[in-house]
């Protein structure tokens, strides 16, 4: 059987999740506000803060 203790770190994707998570936030906001506007878009901007207000206050 083989020894799992060989194996190297796994790496640490997190910064490239952070600047994906960047990129598709801003092209979903850009196709919604070609489609409904910047209203829409500023509503959403401030939905998505709340959210990750509350994630961060649960954490911490």
């Amino acid at each position: 059987m083989r020894d799992h203790h060989d194996r190297p770190a796994a790496p640490d994707f997190t910064q490239a999740c952070i600047v994906m998570f960047g990129v598709n936030i801003t092209w979903i906001f850009m196709v919604i506000w070609a489609i409904w506007g910047l209203l829409a878009v500023a509503v959403l901007g401030w939905l998505v803060n709340k959210v990750i207000s509350r994630i961060e206050i649960a954490r911490g």
